[in-house]
């Protein structure tokens, strides 16, 4: 039965999500579950039969509008576009359906059926790994070294997959044809399915060789330097062609024919002070309120040192300046973007009495009002007592006053 999980849960993606966002999402998970890389693991053979489902539905326009608004229920109603029973199919059936996935530019085109299958140039599948990189190599290119992991042709039964180098023997269930033919409606029509003693491969490997167990290829790992250009975005894909695996044992035992290629997928980390935007860079210029009334000459940051700038008189917060070809490259033309300065007024949180009574004073010039002096707690007792002081004598001149009278 097919699945019933979230098609958008299977590929890890949000329901707004792009059509090459599900694409990738496909592939990665493809290639991480893909039988050929995990032997006998029955898991990773539904995960990857799962994946394949998804991608089905949600690659499909018509599809995926009726699986957002009616779910798996207005997929398999009446009248819904239906979806393959992919836990039912064979692996290589998969392959078939998605030549764009499948095919030269995707997982390779190494031929997956036996002697009566189509068979397609000889080719591996293709490999994907991430790099992160800072914004600094990003405007300048750098080289980096990525270890990864790869099939290689077994060593021990040259890619033949049985033991001593054996040739597979002629499969007697479909006499080497890969394909057996099913009576279907009652015996009205004859279908042709996948050999379910061979898979589909027309032969089968009595005795196995112990290394790779059957498969022709054994995992290896490899270091390679990659040349990362300057201008690349988090996304972005380096190709190394040849990097890949070699074609499937059933298409090529000995590894002859093309090899898949290795996708670099690059990501730029986040950087403390800038922001990109494209070719374009952005930030946040702090300056003092002094400066944003009286203009000043200021040298901002940029990633390759400082820059002059020129603060006009009058310059109000959030004022917007460009500094020219301060950016980042164009990946293709090398052409620099620019540097967008955002002005950020500063308001001193201390100041001293000089520097607040100048203020005072320009503030009367705006007539303005404004807090008055505040005086620390000496100076309010010194307040205090002066006014006592003068409370006092003034009752002293009083007295003296009515004493004169009496007189």
């Amino acid at each position: 039965m097919p699945t019933t999980r979230d098609y958008y849960e299977i590929l890890s993606l949000s329901r707004d999500t792009s059509d090459d966002d599900i694409k990738r999402a496909y592939r990665r998970l493809a290639m991480k579950h893909h039988p050929d890389r995990n032997p006998g693991d029955s898991e990773a053979e539904i995960k990857f039969k799962e994946a394949a489902e998804a991608y089905e539905v949600l690659s499909d326009p018509a599809k995926r509008s009726t699986y957002d608004q009616f779910g798996h229920a207005g997929l398999r109603g009446s009248g819904g576009p239906a979806t393959h029973d992919f836990s039912r199919m064979q692996v290589d059936d998969i392959f078939s359906m998605f030549q764009d996935i499948f095919g030269g530019r995707g997982f390779g085109g190494g031929g997956m059926g036996g002697g009566g299958a189509s068979r397609r140039q000889a080719r591996g599948y293709d490999l994907e790994t991430q790099i992160a990189i800072s914004l600094e190599e990003a405007l300048t290119g750098c080289e980096r070294d990525v270890e990864f992991s790869r099939l290689e042709v077994c060593s021990e039964c040259k890619g033949t997959g049985a033991q001593g180098g054996a040739k597979p023997a002629v499969c007697s269930t479909c006499q080497g044809q890969g394909r057996v033919m099913q009576s279907g409606l009652g015996g009205m029509f004859r279908i042709a399915t996948a050999c379910p003693e061979c898979h589909g491969e027309g032969s089968v490997i009595r005795n196995k060789c112990h290394m790779c167990r059957g498969k022709g290829r054994t995992p290896a790992k490899r270091t390679i330097t990659v040349k990362i250009p300057p201008g690349v975005s988090s996304g972005q894909a380096v190709r190394l062609r040849g990097e890949g695996e070699p074609p499937p044992r059933e298409a090529s035992p000995d590894g002859a024919g093309a090899r898949g290629d290795l996708h670099v997928v690059i990501h730029v980390q986040e950087h403390p002070v800038f922001q990109r935007d494209g070719m374009t860079l952005g930030l946040e210029m702090p300056i003092s309120f002094t400066q944003a009334a009286l203009g000043a000459e200021v040298l901002a940051p940029t990633l390759e040192g400082d820059a002059p700038l020129t603060i006009p008189r009058g310059t109000q917060h959030g004022a917007i300046f460009h500094i020219k070809h301060q950016g980042m490259p164009n990946l293709r033309t090398g052409q620099r973007g620019d540097l967008v300065v955002r002005i950020a007024v500063e308001i001193p949180r201390k100041l001293s009495s000089r520097q607040r009574q100048l203020l005072r004073d320009f503030a009367e010039t705006e007539d303005i009002a404004v807090m008055p002096e505040s005086h620390g707690f000496w100076g309010k007792i010194r307040d205090a007592l002066g006014s006592v002081a003068s409370t006092v004598e003034k009752g002293d001149n009083n007295n003296d006053r009515d004493e004169s009278q009496r007189g």
